[in-house]
Order: structure tokens, then sequence, then C-alpha cells
């Protein structure tokens, strides 16, 4: 190892000691039982919907426990930073309601949050391993590790950096500060503990005990001496964090399970308290008749992007994902589904299916089960971002969309259900708005089913002619009773099943002619309150037909 004097030579001599971080980074004043967690995103590309699942949980274990729950950027990967990746984390997990306590607009005393912010804290723990001998110099370039891995092909050995392949570990004092003041470049490689690796044991709060084989190899910790802004890799990065934030629960994927005994001994030799540790299963697709990994390059729906420009609301987001975690939370009722505890016991170390028809079926609920006052706010905060003529339809015409929106909502007991999220608004109820209808159907046009064009404008015409805007359900049936019968249609459907041939067809032909007319869909809410919402006057326009 090298000498003490030999170490401190490679740092900066105003680099602070270790312990000035823990005086800046004190212990947490939290409950007894409280959790402190964190979600901590590489800002290399979209995030991904097992992110947000990672989050949600992370998150709720926190918050149902008294603690905090702290977004970190980890970003000590340069290279492969996508720009405003960061920031897109914080405007994703907030518009699925999920912020941080910590790392987000408003920052935080633990802080900074992102990696490359805290490169000094990262350089006086690399210092501590190597003056204690638990770190190194390694000044095998490029070339030279390749040559490592052909011989371990070869052979057929594990690739890495360990035994007779880790030719810088057994350098002597000397030889290692000869190279370093030649100018030589070197990374900083962890030793790990002496003799092959065997076995180790710890628990994970999903899996239960956990045996696996312990880290045998020299891991990189900090990159190029050459670098301008030295920074370490992941591994001592999210060590020294995790402690110095006062992580007490890391809850992250499954891909990371076989790197926790490295972690472990990274904990160890910087002298470190152990956070306990969940790893969640990876979330699935059925494809045919088989299960396989959600992936983000295959896809759209792997990226949290697909769930906010469909205008997913937020609560219905929050309980699927729940449900993910803890299935007996899925067909509970939204509100029932975000008061109850997550238990990491009841969650499964095999990987949830993402199941999109379910997913819609939370959504189509947690909506009907809104305020018509709520549905306008989310809706416009969507509008504002993903369809800006619909938001500016919405904002220049709020009575009436108060109004469209209300439809049918307080219907007692059966509320309408016909929005699955905020992108079906268009669909569904942009006939309210003379801007977003259109024109007026044609008469040949199929929606009118198989009436003739010449009846259809006869029918139209002659309700227009005829037509008293409505006070009671009961006079617009009427109405609508009179103009069929005008007309030749049967006055109800069992008068037509009796006798077909003496009608022109059932009543249900005519009011669907006034209902394509009106709305330009052979489906809509009660055609009543679409009359009182539209107007006498909108209404006699759209009677109109070519």
């Amino acid at each position: 190892m090298l000498e003490p004097a030999a170490v401190d030579a490679l740092f900066r001599p105003d680099l602070p000691e270790t312990d000035h971080w823990e005086r800046r980074y004190p212990p947490r004043r939290l409950p007894e039982g409280a959790e402190v967690t964190r979600f901590a995103p590489s800002p290399t590309g979209h995030l991904h919907i097992g992110g947000l699942y990672t989050a949600a949980v992370s998150r709720a274990l926190a918050r149902q426990s008294g603690g905090v729950h702290l977004l970190r950027v980890e970003d000590t990967d340069q290279a492969r930073r996508v720009a405003g990746a960061a920031a897109a984390f914080v405007r994703q997990l907030t518009a699925f309601g999920l912020p941080p306590d910590e790392g987000g607009t408003d920052g935080g005393d633990w802080g900074p949050y992102l990696q490359s912010d805290r490169g000094d804290v990262y350089l006086s723990h690399i210092r501590a391993l190597m003056r204690q001998g638990r770190a190194y110099p390694c000044f095998c370039d490029r070339g030279r590790l390749a040559r490592i891995t052909e011989e371990q092909r070869a052979s057929r050995s594990p690739l890495g950096y360990y035994g007779r392949w880790a030719l810088c570990r057994t350098l002597t004092p000397e030889q290692a500060a000869d190279r370093v003041r030649s100018g030589e470049p070197y990374v900083v490689r962890f030793r790990c503990p002496p003799g092959l690796p065997g076995r180790v044991r710890f628990e994970d709060r999903i899996r239960g005990s956990v045996t696996t084989q312990d880290n045998g190899n020299d891991v990189v910790l900090l990159k190029s001496s050459q670098d301008q802004l030295p920074l370490p890799t992941y591994h001592l990065a999210h060590v020294v964090d995790d402690h110095l934030m006062r992580v007490t629960l890391v809850v992250r994927g499954e891909e990371w399970l076989s790197s926790t005994p490295l972690h472990l001994q990274l904990h160890t030799a910087l002298g470190f308290g152990r956070p306990a540790y969940a790893h969640l299963a990876p979330l699935m697709k059925a494809e045919g008749g088989n299960r396989r990994k959600l992936s983000k390059r295959k896809d759209p729906e792997a990226s949290v992007d697909f769930y906010l420009t469909a205008g997913y609301p937020p609560a219905a987001v929050q309980h699927y994902l729940r449900g993910l975690a803890n299935a007996r939370l899925m067909d509970a009722p939204t509100h029932e589904a975000l008061a109850a505890r997550l238990r990491t016991a009841d969650m499964s170390p095999a990987g949830p299916l993402l199941d999109l028809p379910k997913l819609r079926s939370i959504s189509r609920e947690s909506i009907a089960g809104l305020a018509a006052a709520e549905v306008y706010r989310q809706l416009c905060n969507w509008a504002a971002e993903f369809d800006a003529e619909l938001h500016q339809v919405l904002v220049r015409r709020a009575e009436l969309a108060h109004s469209a929106i209300a439809v049918s909502r307080n219907a007692a007991g059966h509320p309408r259900k016909d929005l699955v999220r905020w992108s079906d608004f268009r669909d569904r109820y942009g006939f309210f708005f003379p801007e977003l209808f259109g024109p007026v159907p044609a008469p040949d046009d199929a929606r009118f089913g198989a009436l003739s064009p010449d009846l259809v404008r006869r029918v139209a015409a002659d309700f227009a002619a005829r037509y008293t805007h409505p006070d009671t359900p009961a006079s617009w049936l009427g109405g609508l009773r009179d103009l069929a019968e005008r007309h030749g249609f049967a006055p109800d459907t069992r008068a037509h099943r009796l006798a077909p041939s003496r009608y022109a067809g059932p009543t249900g032909e005519v009011v669907n002619v006034v209902r394509v007319c009106l709305t330009g869909s052979a489906r809509s809410p009660d055609l009543f309150e679409v009359v009182r919402v539209l107007g006498r006057d909108e209404v006699l326009r759209r009677l109109a037909v070519g």
C-alpha cells in the first residue's frame, strides 16, 4: 500500500477529511421506525415505467413510516448523460403526484442531490480507503485490460480484475509512487478482501435471506486520474451518498441484487452501517403465451412519457403501481388503495405483469369518481402541455366546459364512465364545442345508418322546423316520438317488432338522425342533457343537414 504521504499527494491539500462530511450531514431527527428512502435514476434517457414504479414504492414506504423520500440523480457517467433528463425526472414524478421530499425543486439540507456536484465528498472517502490500503492505483490501460479479458475467456475463467490478473494489486508502494510521479494515468480500484470469494448471506425485505457468491473483484472506484473532474463509479458514489444522506432502506431493481455483496464490502471498508435492501422484481409483459421483461426499446408503454401523453390521471397511476407491488390493492377502490400501507412482505420476488387493460379500468373508475370541477382542473393541466388547441377552448369556454363535463356525471349511482384518460376528451366531449365539432355530417354519412340521404334531410328539417327547446325530459322524448310517427316510424320498439313491414323502421333510427346531427356520433350522453348544454341556436345550426 502507498504511504499516507504518497496517498495525500494525489489529492488537493484542502480536501476535507471524512469527518467533515459526517458533521455536514448529521443523522436525521426522525421518529423511531421512520424510513429514509431514495429514488436514484441515472440521466441517460427517458424515465422507464419501472423507475416510476420503484419511486412510488420507495416513496410510500417512507411516507407511511413518517420518514423522508429523496430524489438523487446519479450522473457520474457523464458520457451517457442526456441533457435535461434530470429536470425531466422532477417534472414526471410531480405530474403523477410523486414529488420527492428532498432533491426536487426545493432541494434539501442533505444535498446537493446531483452526484456530479458532490465530487469532494467522494474524493475524501477514496483517499481514506487508500490510506487504509483498501484501495490502490491501477495503471492498466485498455489494451492490457482487453488482453486480460481474452486470457480469461480462453481459460473459461470469470471475467474481472482479480487474482493473478490483478497486476497492479501487488505493486510495491515504491513502484506505485514512482508511476504516479511520472504522470502515468491511473484509476483507483477497491482492494476486495483477500482469498477466493466465498458465499455471503444478507437479508432482503422482499426476498428474505439471500445467499450468493461474495465479491472477489477489484472494481474501479475512481475513473481516470486525467479527467478534469475525477468522478467515482456508481458503486462508490451511491454507497457514500446513502450513508451521508442517512438512507435506511434502499429500494431498487432486481438487476442490482448481484452487486449487493460488493456494496456491503464497501460499507464495511468505509466504516458505515448498512442500510436495509428491498430488490423489486422487474415489470413483465405478456407476449403470446409467454412473459418477458418490459423493454424500453421495444415497448412504447415502457416510457413514462407514454402515460403522460395519454393523460392517465395521477391517482389512477398511483393506484395501479401500488397494485403491482401488492396485488391485494389492485381491485380496491382508488381511495382505499392510496390510503393502504404497502408492506414489503406482500411483494412478490416474481415480476408483476404490466396489464394496460387493468390500468384503463382503474383510470375509468377514478375519473368517474371525480367531481366535475376536479375533472376540469386536471383536464386543463394535461391539455396545457399536450393539446394546446383544446386548452385554449377549455379556458375560453370555461362555463360551457363545466356544463359539458357535468352531463350525466351526477346521475344517482350511475355516473358516466366514458373517459379513460384525458386524451379521450376530444372524442367523447369535443362535440359540445363548436370549434371542435367540425362540419355537420352529410346526409349520406354512414353514421346515419341505413336511412336514405333524402329521408335524413327530411327528418332533420322537420325536427328543426318544429323545434321547441325542451324544459323537461318528458317534453323532449315526446317531441322525438312525434317526429318518428310523422315519418312513418314505429311509436316504440315493441310495435316495430310485432309488425316490421308496417313501419319505416324503429323509433331509434329517427333518434339516431338527431343524435348524429347534434353530436357527430351514434353514441353520446343523454340527448336531453346535450341539447340543454348546447342551447337552441346551436341545436338548430347543427340540424341544417346538407
